[in-house]
């Protein structure tokens, strides 16, 4: 049965007009970007397929343009809609963190920095700056690493908080294994780095780990 003959609570596009995008599962709102299925499928049922074939939807985000585009239902015109709509969603969390206090909205940070570094397969070390009441000029992946480390030198991070004329900073690096803890040495550095920035005025409000579903805040956990 095509979705246009479903009952009016059972579309997509008509649960979120009624209740919002949240309620809608991940093959609802596929289906909703997707917008037409492929023969013998309807639009949710190859999101759905998609979703089995990809193992999760952020997988699916994830995908390169071969992987994306051998896919069954899906193509080129697809693929750049995607990376538009993502790309979109990256520039709204930018502006929103431009405008907003990044000290007092923690989550609304963290949000921002899981879905810059989340995805990497590598360590990246980032340094989030901002002006002195704490709004972000500049979000900027300083180093970059292999499977489980990065090199970071605090010489490199006194000389480019100085260029964005920084008051304040937020670090930010992700885990690969998934594991969002912060070890011993994430800790050391974090604290290398502060007494360093001290010389030169600047703040270190916080270092937050990213791992795979969840953050680690040194600040959180009174450990900078």
């Amino acid at each position: 049965m095509a979705i246009k003959d479903w009952p009016a609570d059972d579309r997509p596009r008509e649960k979120l007009l009624r209740h919002g995008a949240s309620i809608l599962s991940d093959a609802e709102l596929l289906a909703i970007f997707l917008r037409t299925g492929a023969t013998g499928l309807s639009a949710v049922q190859l999101a759905q397929q998609l979703l089995d074939q990809f193992g999760s939807l952020r997988a699916l985000l994830e995908a390169n343009q071969k992987q994306f585009c051998q896919q069954y239902g899906l193509g080129p015109a697809k693929y750049t809609q995607l990376q538009a709509v993502m790309e979109m969603s990256n520039r709204h969390m930018a502006s929103t963190l431009s405008y907003g206090n990044a000290l007092t909205e923690v989550q609304v940070t963290k949000r921002f920095l899981k879905q810059q570094l989340r995805a990497y397969k590598h360590e990246v070390f980032a340094c989030l700056w901002l002006d002195n009441q704490h709004r972000m000029i500049a979000f900027e992946e300083l180093f970059r690493g292999t499977i489980d480390a990065a090199t970071v030198y605090p010489r490199e991070v006194i000389k480019q908080a100085l260029h964005f004329n920084a008051a304040a900073v937020i670090f930010a690096h992700n885990h690969p294994s998934g594991q969002p803890q912060a070890s011993h040495a994430d800790i050391q550095l974090t604290r290398r780095l502060r007494e360093a920035l001290d010389l030169v005025d600047i703040r270190v409000l916080d270092h937050i780990v990213i791992g795979d579903a969840d953050s680690y805040s040194l600040a959180e956990n009174n450990q900078l």
